[in-house]
């Protein structure tokens, strides 16, 4: 389902063929692969604000489940995709902790959607995440970051049930390492946007 991005826009610059500018969140608890994701789609360099974690934050930041990671998002992630049709998606990675809620409302301001990354083997680490994707009134798709070890007994149900999403909310599964599984993930929160809001015709 994937397509990768046109060699044309290996560079800096917007392809000719861009029409429609588009702000995504890439949201999610800390650890949960938003950084990577963008790393793995983006057609341009990604700007990261990633800071070492330290003593005094592993008081604070909740390490349980990703307790090798030695990084953190302080600001935001930002990168950048051009999709078939004309269809550019600015990505912005949103810090997962809760000392950076703050931020929140300036990253979010004029986003059209959210990809909201999911670990299933911390499944309640994203309610926090998810209740402000809600509140914001954002629409949103939720992509289960496949991590090796994590656990692949549980249905669809059981994991629409767990984060009590709408029918309607896009779920799928993806590994944000891959590009073409990153990029899927990606087009199911566009398709589902577009569903909400069909273009007008011309």
């Amino acid at each position: 389902m994937a397509s990768a991005p046109s060699s044309t826009t290996s560079g800096i610059h917007l392809p000719h063929s861009a029409r429609d500018l588009v702000k995504i969140l890439a949201a999610g608890p800390f650890g949960v692969g938003k950084t990577t994701l963008i790393d793995s789609v983006s057609e341009i360099r990604p700007l990261h604000t990633e800071e070492q974690l330290t003593e005094a934050s592993a008081q604070v930041d909740d390490l349980a489940g990703v307790r090798e990671k030695s990084t953190t998002t302080v600001a935001i992630d930002f990168g950048r995709i051009s999709l078939p049709g004309g269809i550019v998606l600015y990505l912005f990675g949103t810090p997962g902790q809760e000392r950076f809620r703050s931020l929140w409302d300036d990253i979010a301001y004029g986003a059209l959607g959210a990809l909201v990354l999911v670990d299933s083997r911390r499944v309640d680490a994203s309610f926090d995440v998810l209740g402000l994707v809600e509140e914001s009134g954002l629409p949103y798709a939720v992509a289960f970051n496949a991590f090796p070890d994590a656990p692949r007994h549980h249905t669809e149900e059981q994991l629409r049930a767990a984060l009590d999403l709408e029918a309607d909310t896009p779920m799928v599964t993806c590994d944000a390492r891959e590009k073409d599984s990153s990029i899927d993930a990606l087009l199911a929160l566009v398709q589902h946007l577009i569903d909400r809001h069909p273009p007008e015709r011309r």
